[in-house]
C-alpha cells in the first residue's frame, strides 16, 4: 500500500511547485495509461523513458554549468536541488560530503497527481520508474553514479537515492 503523505503544507512556493510537477506528472501518466489501453503499452514506455532521458541530459548540463565545482556531489545536489525543491518533496539529507550524498524524499508530487488519477500501485511504480530516468541521466551527465533504493511507489516510506563520485575499480 502506498503512503505519500504530506508534512509540508501551507507554503505558497511549494504549493505552486507541486502544482506544476504534479501537471507534468498527469500528462505522462495519461499519455502512457491511454497508450496501454489502446494496446501501444511498450512503445509508450520505450518513447517516454527516451523523452526523460533527453529532458535528463539537458537538465544535468544546465546543472554543471551552473555549479562552481561540478567535481563536488555536494554542490551539484545544491544547485539541483534548491530549498524549494527540498521542501516540495521534503527531502531529508542523510550523508551530505563533496564525494557522496544520501537522500530520502519524504514526498513525491508525481506520485500524487497518479494516485490522484486513480492509476492502481502497480502503474504508479511503472510511472515512478520511468521518471526515475530523469535522475539517472542527471547523475550520468554530471559524472556521477546513482543509486535508488526503496520508493514510496514501491510502498516504500521514502524514496532513498545517492550521488557519488565514481570509483575507479
Amino acid at each position: 500500500m502506498i503512503d505519500n503523505k504530506i508534512s509540508i503544507k501551507g507554503d505558497p512556493i511549494v504549493d505552486i511547485q507541486r502544482g506544476a510537477i504534479g501537471h507534468r506528472a498527469t500528462w505522462t501518466g495519461l499519455t502512457y495509461t491511454k497508450a496501454r489501453a489502446a494496446g501501444k503499452a511498450e512503445e509508450a514506455e520505450k518513447i517516454i523513458r527516451e523523452a526523460i532521458v533527453e529532458t535528463g541530459k539537458i537538465q544535468g548540463a544546465e546543472i554543471k554549468s551552473n555549479c562552481q565545482k561540478p567535481e563536488n556531489v555536494t554542490c551539484f545536489v545544491e544547485t539541483f536541488l534548491t530549498p524549494n525543491v527540498v521542501k516540495t518533496f521534503e527531502v531529508e539529507f542523510k550523508t551530505k560530503t563533496e564525494d557522496k550524498v544520501e537522500l530520502e524524499f519524504h514526498h513525491c508530487p508525481l506520485l500524487k497527481a497518479w494516485q490522484d488519477l486513480g492509476f492502481d500501485d502497480a502503474t504508479c511504480e511503472k510511472l515512478c520508474d520511468m521518471a526515475m530516468d530523469g535522475d539517472r541521466s542527471i547523475a550520468k551527465t554530471m559524472g556521477f553514479e546513482f543509486y535508488l533504493g526503496d520508493t514510496i511507489a514501491n510502498g516504500g516510506k521514502t524514496c532513498q537515492m545517492s550521488y557519488s563520485k565514481k570509483t575507479n575499480n
